[in-house]
């Protein structure tokens, strides 16, 4: 164990990057200790990324880099702007609005930072909102990104402890809606005390328009099940409900009602059992193909070509972390390393609610120095089957383990979001981690009902019926 844990720490502790860190003490507790054979170190990293629910990861990923490069994310910050930029510190708002709408195609933080957040960060100042204002509500809003589904660390979390993915995106939903409504209330208090005003024009035109998008798309999943109600089959119902989406998109010339489908064709896919979450996003993809080639026709070959080698190249970055993660996951089982921390934190409590506070503490600073999907290949060994003991459901921890990550992203020293969001702001790590701070708030209020209160999270999957 202080072969294992030593090594990784020192070599954290020196800069070096964290999966390798992870792979060089684990080579070194297998040739130290003398216990394993050399080949399972190899073996164990091949099997760790051999896995079907896995190929999500790339298809995400590359679903996110086509919206952007189709307009989309244009698209849905022009409507965010029509739906709520009337309201005190209007653009703020919409900022929050907008990450809502493109959480549900990216399924990652960062995306939703580098893509939309840059938008909306460049339309904050021009309107002259202060630098760390803007800063601060694009780092906030992007946590929502794996919260809502599609999510990528869901999809992580679902392959460790063996637990539904689609049960774990239905779970993201309801908490994902509390976040919002927590931030878009900071930006109200900090509007009321900083005297903001709007950033347009009350306009019942452009609200009602806004309103007719959503109505088109939440009229889509009625109309399907109208057709099915009148006796039609279900493949059947849906592919007329599709035509007449479309028919209408082409006639009304809908500025997002095709970026606004993309998490209702997730979410409902799978909800019906017609893809899993692994051919969810392979859908996303090809829905992303066809926004950019056919419906908007802003995609060109070039950066068509961009987005696939940016995407080859964070996937190659996310699985390496996971084969060496997957390495030292396994040790730490295999070497009782994980059964010792195990009884020791059952030693300190029995309490399920006192364990929760004290992993929602244990997770947080761990997310201030590991990478998200290294926090999760390491944790959920460790802390899994202690909450199951406790009566901890594991669609519930999962959505705890997540968010508490997420907000670890918005701090040094390994803070991926704090460092996207300085580059593209111009500002030092330091200005930008201090913009950060008073956008916890929400965070943590948020982080604090999803712990205390289950049903957040269990109650829509349970009636979806993918829970007992």
């Amino acid at each position: 164990m202080l072969i294992l844990l030593g090594t990784f720490l020192g070599l954290m502790i020196l800069g070096v990057p964290v999966a390798i860190s992870m792979a060089v003490a684990s080579l070194a507790f297998i040739i130290i200790s003398g216990t394993v054979p050399d080949v399972i170190m190899a073996q164990r990293m091949i099997a760790g990324v051999e896995s079907f629910p896995l190929l999500a990861v790339p298809f995400f990923i590359l679903a996110g880099n086509l919206m952007n490069i189709a307009g989309v994310t244009g698209r849905i910050y022009a409507f965010a702007v029509a739906l709520v930029g009337w309201m005190r510190g209007g653009l703020a708002q919409v900022n929050i609005i907008g990450s809502v709408i493109f959480s549900g195609m990216s399924g990652t933080a960062i995306a939703d930072a580098a893509g939309i957040g840059t938008i909306e960060i460049k339309a904050m100042k021009d309107h002259g909102y202060p630098m760390d204002v803007a800063v601060g509500v694009t780092a906030a809003s992007a946590t929502l990104g794996p919260i809502i589904p599609p999510s990528l660390p869901f999809v992580i979390y679902g392959m460790m402890s063996n637990t539904s993915i689609g049960a774990l995106f239905l779970g993201g939903v309801i908490p994902g809606v509390v976040m919002t409504l927590f931030m878009m209330g900071t930006v109200a208090v900090f509007a009321r005390m900083r005297g903001w005003g709007s950033d347009a024009k009350f306009s019942l035109r452009q609200i009602g328009s806004a309103g007719i998008e959503v109505l088109v798309v939440l009229g889509f999943p009625v109309l399907a099940y109208l057709l099915v109600w009148a006796g039609l089959s279900e493949n059947v119902a849906i592919g007329l409900a599709l035509v007449a989406l479309l028919a209408l998109d082409y006639y009304f010339d809908f500025s997002a009602v095709m970026a606004l489908m993309t998490p209702v064709i997730l979410i409902g896919g799978m909800t019906l059992g017609w893809f899993t979450p692994t051919e969810a996003a392979a859908a996303a993809v090809i829905w992303s193909l066809f926004l950019g080639l056919v419906r908007y026709r802003s995609m060109t070959l070039r950066a068509l070509t961009k987005a696939t080698f940016d995407t080859i190249e964070t996937t190659a970055s996310v699985l390496f972390i996971v084969t060496a993660a997957s390495i030292f996951a396994w040790l730490l089982t295999v070497s009782n390393t994980a059964q010792i921390l195990s009884d020791l934190i059952l030693g300190l409590t029995q309490n399920k609610w006192v364990f929760l506070i004290l992993v929602n503490l244990l997770l947080l600073f761990i997310g201030c120095f590991l990478d998200t999907i290294a926090a999760i290949t390491i944790v959920v060994p460790i802390l899994l089957p202690i909450a199951l003991k406790l009566g901890v459901d594991p669609i519930h921890f999962g959505l705890i383990m997540t968010l508490n990550l997420m907000i670890g992203l918005l701090h040094p020293p390994l803070g991926m979001v704090l460092f996207v969001l300085s580059r593209v702001a111009k500002l030092s790590v330091e200005q930008t981690t201090m913009a950060i701070l008073p956008w916890l708030v929400p965070l943590f209020l948020a982080l604090f009902a999803i712990t205390f209160i289950p049903e957040l999270t269990l109650w829509l999957p349970r009636t979806m019926g993918m829970l007992r």
